[in-house]
């Protein structure tokens, strides 16, 4: 490592463990993007054009999150509450991308993990990654619960006999039908060591996410049935649009991916890469906010924390979305795994002090544990979690912090490290701006995590 890159942390013991930075990058590479050695060698064939990282980054942000995003509106106190928290924290969103990819530039690192620990050190570093495993376990307890919901309304369809009524045999349980699911379709695209093969599957996951977000706009201008509706217009209280943050930042968060996708461009230099992530978020946010109003104006304040839940089990196009999302989440799940495995790995070898494994048997056994231990954990959480919201509420503020905390400290500490005679305007302006983005960060996080909290013990 240069001296000019050490000069971003000062701290110079920090990095007296770790010289290999090279070999903790590949180890905590994002699966999604696939990218070369660092520095500023000229870009093959392979780099991602502007058009291509704007796909990406869509791909990243959008996903089953989308499901709450209706309650979110609900909780916030109507439509004109919701999207107008929803503009507020866009901004600052693409801000936080912005600022990720103008300290990834001075740090001369290639993922999310790999920039925290060069610019602010080696305990914001630790701290960085292991809300990465936590956020990426919680993920995955969020998804197969949206696997047990969307499979509860379509058995619900398929198993009515000639009376109408559902059947109740052992093997429509919802804990049954889970398991059964995560063991014979998740568990084994979670084991292999590399998920390249997912990109394909990917594909699929964004066009299903595109579809639920059209039959939910389609049914609100068509509805098959009147729905009674109660419909509110304006928040019981300032305090309650707040309740819709851990939604947003959930459905937003794709910062921890962003780093590699704005190293495989073309051109990686912060000002085109402002243009993509703007369109990128824009796009995310026509979608999240199609699906948010339609679902909400549906349903009222009536709707489930997961949308298509409020749709009757013998609707055909909404069953097809249901499907669609068992799809999505049955090809995230093993990328979110394998990046918390990956953040887990690094801290063993760290802690251990070794380099990566080459012993080929060693790895293969480390691995099966973690996955194994990964995957049961998770199954059994989400059998006794029977609400997404509950789950989303307790990440989405753990999102805020990849989305504000970490990029805000990030800033503060590459201007820091600038060695300026005069301090202009201009840079007092940015490190204004780093600290109210970590503020901003922990108000998001501590708000949302202790109403969580609350009302899991008020009820």
């Amino acid at each position: 490592m240069s001296e000019g890159h050490l000069g971003i942390n000062t701290e110079h013991g920090d990095w007296e463990w770790s010289a290999d930075a090279g070999e903790r990058a590949r180890l905590l590479q994002s699966p999604n993007v696939e990218t070369g050695p660092k520095g500023n060698e000229e870009r093959g064939p392979a780099a991602t054009s502007k058009l291509g990282a704007v796909f990406i980054v869509v791909n990243a942000a959008l996903g089953a999150g989308l499901l709450n995003f209706p309650a979110a509106f609900s909780m916030a106190g109507g439509v004109a509450a919701g999207i107008t928290l929803q503009m507020c924290m866009l901004v600052f969103i693409i801000g936080g991308l912005v600022i990720l990819a103008y300290c990834s530039q001075a740090s001369n690192e290639r993922t999310y993990q790999e920039v925290v620990w060069a610019v602010c050190g080696k305990v914001t570093g630790v701290l960085c990654e292991v809300a990465i495993a936590v956020y990426t376990f919680g993920t995955c307890i969020a998804f197969l619960i949206i696997i047990g919901d969307q499979q509860d309304k379509i058995i619900a369809a398929l198993m009515k006999d000639s009376t109408g009524a559902e059947s109740g045999h052992w093997y429509t349980d919802r804990k049954f039908t889970i398991s059964i699911t995560a063991f014979l379709l998740i568990l084994p695209l979670s084991v292999p060591k590399e998920i390249g093969f997912q990109k394909y599957a990917s594909c699929l996951s964004v066009v299903g996410t595109w579809y639920v977000t059209a039959i939910i706009i389609i049914k609100y201008i068509w509805p098959d049935e009147n729905i009674p509706e109660e419909i509110t217009t304006s928040p019981s209280s300032w305090m309650s649009v707040f309740n819709a943050m851990p939604t947003i930042c959930f459905g937003f968060q794709c910062h921890v991916s962003s780093v590699p996708v704005f190293h495989s461009m073309k051109q990686p230099e912060v000002k085109p890469w402002g243009a993509v992530v703007t369109a990128a978020m824009v796009i995310a946010l026509f979608v999240y906010t199609g699906t948010g109003v339609c679902g909400y104006l549906t349903f009222g304040s009536s709707v489930e924390q997961d949308v298509l839940m409020s749709y009757p089990s013998n609707d055909i196009p909404v069953a097809i979305a249901r499907v669609s999302i068992i799809v999505c989440v049955l090809t995230s799940y093993p990328i979110l795994h394998f990046c918390g495995r990956a953040v887990l790995e690094g801290l063993w070898l760290r802690y251990k002090g070794e380099a990566v494994e080459e012993d080929v048997v060693r790895e293969r056994r480390r691995r099966l544990l973690q996955t194994v231990s990964w995957f049961l954990l998770t199954l059994l959480l989400a059998l006794f979690i029977p609400d997404i919201g509950k789950v989303i509420s307790l990440i989405g503020g753990l999102a805020a912090c990849f989305i504000f905390v970490f990029p805000g400290l990030c800033l503060i500490h590459t201007k820091l490290s600038e060695i300026q005679e005069a301090r202009p305007a201009g840079w007092w302006a940015m490190v204004s701006y780093g600290v109210f983005m970590v503020i901003l960060g922990a108000f998001i996080f501590g708000q949302t995590t202790t109403n969580a909290i609350f009302m899991d013990l008020k009820k």
